[in-house]
C-alpha cells in the first residue's frame, strides 16, 4: 500500500512537469542560469580569497638583532622568536647574506661592490599565522633580549584583510539575491501547475485527503526541477571553468593569477549546487502551494 502511494506521488510530481512542459524548461533555465552566475561569482571569490592569502603570507616582518651580538649569538634569538604563538617561521639572514641579497637586488650591483657586511645586522625574517595580528606580535618581539628593531608593514596587512571582508561580504549578498530569485522562480512555475488544478485539490480536501498528501506531488515536481537543474549547472559550471582555467595558463600576461585546480573545490561545489538545488525546488513549491491548501 504504501508502495504504490509513493509510486503515486511520484507520478504525479513528474505529470505536473510535463503538463507545463515549457514552464517547467523555462523554470530550469532560469534556475540553471541563476547557479552559473552564483557558482561562478563563488569560485572568481575563492580564487581570489586564495591570492589574497598567498600574498598576505609573504607580507614578512624583519627583526634585527643587536650589532654586538655574534653570530651565535644572533642565531640563538631565533628559539625565543619561534616560541612566540602566532609565529609561523623564522628564518636567520646573517648580515653577508643581507648584503649578498641586497646587491642582488640593485639595478647596478657594481656600485655596491665595496660595501661591508659589518654596515648591516643579522636579521630574522618572519611570518605570522594571522597577520591581523602583526601589532601584537610586533609589541612580544621588541620584547626579547637582542632584538634591536622590528620592520612591518601594518598598511599591507591591514588592507589584505580589508579586502577578504569586502570579499565575503559580497559574496554573501550576490549568492543569497540568486538564491532568492531560483526560489521566486521554481515557485510561480508550481503555483502555476496549481491554478490549472485548484479545482482537483478542492475536491480532495472534501474526501478527506490531508495537506500532506496533497502538498507532496508539488514538493516532488520542485525536488526534480531543481536538482535536474542544479546537475545541469554544475556540469556546465565545471566545463567553463576549465576552459577559463586553460585560457589563462596559456596567456603569459596572465600568470600573475593563481586558478585553483577544480579538483580541489570538486566535493565542495558538488555540495553547494546539491543543497541548493533541493532548497530551491522544494522550498520554492512549499511556498507556492500554500494558499492552496486553504480551500
Amino acid at each position: 500500500m504504501k508502495r504504490n502511494k509513493f509510486g503515486y506521488l511520484i507520478r504525479e510530481g513528474v505529470r505536473g512537469i510535463f503538463l507545463h512542459g515549457f514552464m517547467s524548461f523555462a523554470a530550469v533555465c532560469v534556475t540553471v542560469a541563476c547557479l552559473i552566475i552564483m557558482g561562478s561569482f563563488s569560485l572568481i571569490l575563492y580564487n581570489l580569497s586564495v591570492m589574497v592569502t598567498e600574498l598576505e603570507q609573504e607580507n614578512e616582518m624583519i627583526v634585527y638583532i643587536d650589532e654586538t651580538y655574534t653570530e651565535d649569538q644572533a642565531k640563538s634569538v631565533g628559539s625565543q622568536i619561534n616560541m612566540i604563538g602566532n609565529v609561523h617561521n623564522a628564518q636567520f639572514v646573517s648580515k653577508e647574506e643581507a648584503l649578498q641579497n641586497f646587491i642582488e637586488e640593485q639595478n647596478d650591483p657594481e656600485a655596491f661592490a665595496g660595501l661591508q657586511s659589518d654596515t648591516l645586522r643579522d636579521r630574522f625574517v618572519i611570518t605570522l599565522e594571522d597577520n591581523t595580528l602583526m601589532r601584537e606580535t610586533e609589541n612580544e618581539l621588541r620584547q626579547i633580549q637582542g632584538v634591536a628593531d622590528v620592520s612591518a608593514h601594518y598598511e599591507i596587512s591591514e588592507g589584505f584583510t580589508t579586502l577578504q571582508h569586502v570579499l565575503r561580504i559580497a559574496s554573501v549578498a550576490i549568492i543569497a539575491v540568486l538564491l532568492v530569485v531560483s526560489l521566486l522562480i521554481i515557485s510561480n512555475t508550481v503555483k502555476l501547475a496549481m491554478y490549472d488544478r485548484k479545482d482537483e485539490i478542492a475536491v480532495m480536501r472534501m474526501v478527506g485527503a490531508t495537506n500532506g498528501f496533497i502538498r507532496m506531488p508539488y514538493v516532488v515536481e520542485g525536488f526534480i526541477l531543481g536538482m535536474f537543474g542544479a546537475a545541469v549547472a554544475f556540469f556546465l559550471e565545471w566545463g567553463l571553468y576549465k576552459l577559463v582555467a586553460e585560457r589563462i595558463a596559456s596567456v603569459d600576461t596572465l600568470q600573475l593569477f593563481t586558478v585553483v585546480p577544480f579538483s580541489e573545490v570538486l566535493y565542495l561545489m558538488i555540495a553547494a549546487y546539491a543543497i541548493t538545488g533541493f532548497m530551491v525546488g522544494v522550498f520554492g513549491s512549499l511556498l507556492s502551494i500554500r494558499k492552496f491548501l486553504n480551500v
